[in-house]
C-alpha cells in the first residue's frame, strides 16, 4: 500500500520505509509541507496512497464527508524518532493492510490499534 506521510512525522522515516521496500512519501517531499489536510487527503487520494499522520483531523474530514478513500492511518504516539516510526508503521501494515487498502481509519496507540472501515458513520 503506498504511503503519504504527513507533516508531523519524521521526514526521514519515508527513506527508511522506501528501503524497506514499501512506497512512501512525505509530504515535504512534493511541495505539499504547508497543505491544508483536504489537499493532503485529495492528493492520496488521487494516487491511491493512505494517508500516515498524528492529526485527528483527518478522521473528522472523511467523517463530514462519507469520503471511502483514502485510508488514514493516525498514530497517537508523540515523539517517535525516525526508525521508530517506520519500524510502527511496517508494523501496522503487517497487521491491518487488507483493511487499509478496502478502505479504513486506523488509530495506533501504545498498546493497541483500532481499525473502522470507511465511509464512517455507516
Amino acid at each position: 500500500m503506498p504511503l503519504l506521510l504527513d507533516q508531523g512525522l519524521p521526514r526521514s522515516a519515508a527513506g527508511l520505509l522506501r528501503q524497506a521496500g514499501i512506497d512512501a512519501i512525505h509530504v515535504g517531499e512534493i511541495g505539499m509541507a504547508a497543505a491544508k489536510d483536504v489537499d493532503i487527503l485529495h492528493h492520496a487520494s488521487k494516487e491511491s496512497r493512505a494517508v500516515v499522520t498524528l492529526d485527528a483531523d483527518f478522521h473528522a474530514l472523511l467523517a463530514m464527508s462519507s469520503a471511502v478513500s483514502p485510508s488514514v492511518i493516525r498514530i497517537r504516539i508523540e515523539g517517535l524518532k525516525a526508525m521508530e516510526c517506520a519500524s510502527l508503521i511496517q508494523t501496522v501494515l503487517s497487521q491491518c493492510q487488507p483493511d487499509i487498502e478496502q478502505g479504513s481509519v486506523v488509530t495506533v496507540q501504545d498498546q493497541r490499534i483500532r481499525i473502522r472501515r470507511l465511509p464512517i458513520g455507516e
